[in-house]
């Protein structure tokens, strides 16, 4: 006989609302502590946001990230970012790095001296030929367009999905999806500024890749409660979601511990520049899965559903309805 590891048996009967204002209430508070901790605390901004100067470094040795910055560690710079560039063009023997170091404050940008003794301690520790074909600065002004315009991505991409969600459910369903949305994003936001996580552009990456996870989720689940509601047209609102999430229950936790297992061993193995993208990947699944579970359905309880309109709206169940749960 076959045998299959389950999260959860095949049929629950779970009451998902009996403890709604500790559930969701909780949510709430998190959420505003979180933008609290924002606010007051702040974020601590990569180079990305912050500025600073780029150098690039052309060599014959093979690089090795940890020896780069080993070499580096004893100089007063800010942040240092390594990165080695992949080009089919380049030669065998052509290894080429991107050496991004953040600027001390947002007024001073990495001064020539500092460059010079990059470029010395590199040669010293690497190779004595290595180059310096060129050497970039951004300042704090291109920084901090980069913050508005991650900003200005993350409300794009909720307003789509909102509207999105008002075309193949109802309003209701949008506003429930988007607050939800907001409440996986906002919470792992201020866990970065609590514990003062370093945030640039691969974390807003990960925020948008959140977005995507999460509403595929709870389009799940909101796939079966259209389904029940049609099924179910004098059931009480509140029997069907708990009905439709049980359903839907033991395919959520599957899908998140295998993307949590594939995301931690990431997380674990995948060094100092990939860290951060992990975390918050990371977090997001878990706080994606609570908020689609009681977050998403707990909005559209309170907003309401027109029952006698949603018993005439015409549509078969999307295919996401059918998933063996």
């Amino acid at each position: 006989m076959a045998w299959r590891f389950k999260l959860a048996p095949d049929k629950t009967n779970f009451d998902f609302f009996r403890f709604q204002w500790i559930t969701f209430g909780g949510s709430l508070m998190l959420s505003v502590i979180a933008i609290v901790a924002w606010a007051v605390m702040g974020l601590n901004y990569g180079i990305d946001f912050k500025g600073g100067t780029t150098i690039r470094t052309e060599s014959t040795v093979a690089v090795d990230v940890g020896a780069y910055r080993e070499a580096l560690q004893g100089l007063p710079l800010g942040d240092i970012s390594i990165t080695e560039v992949f080009d089919p063009s380049f030669a065998d023997d052509q290894h080429v790095t991107m050496i991004r170091i953040a600027a001390e404050d947002e007024t001073e940008a990495v001064t020539p001296e500092k460059i010079a003794q990059v470029e010395e301690v590199l040669r010293a520790a690497i190779d004595p030929a290595m180059t310096f074909p060129s050497v970039e600065t951004v300042g704090p002004k291109v920084s901090g367009e980069l913050i508005w315009a991650s900003v200005l991505s993350l409300a794009v991409t909720s307003v789509a999905i909102m509207i999105y969600m008002w075309l193949r459910f109802e309003w209701q369903f949008g506003v429930g999806a988007v607050l939800a949305l907001l409440h996986d994003v906002i919470i792992t936001i201020g866990i970065f500024a609590v514990f003062q996580i370093k945030f640039d552009l691969t974390i807003v990456a990960a925020l948008l890749t959140i977005l995507g996870y999460s509403i595929n989720d709870t389009v799940v689940v909101f796939d079966r409660l259209r389904e029940n509601l049609q099924k179910y047209k004098q059931m009480p609102l509140r029997e069907v979601m708990n009905l439709s999430v049980n359903e839907t229950l033991a395919r959520t936790l599957m899908t998140a511990l295998t993307t949590l297992l594939a995301v931690g061993a990431m997380l674990v193995f995948g060094g100092d520049v990939l860290r951060g993208f992990a975390l918050a990947i990371f977090l997001g699944v878990l706080f994606g899965t609570y908020s689609s579970v009681y977050v998403a359905k707990n909005i559209v309880l309170m907003i309401g559903l027109d029952r006698s309109e949603k018993a005439k709206k015409a549509g078969t169940p999307d295919e996401f309805a059918n998933i063996d749960a």
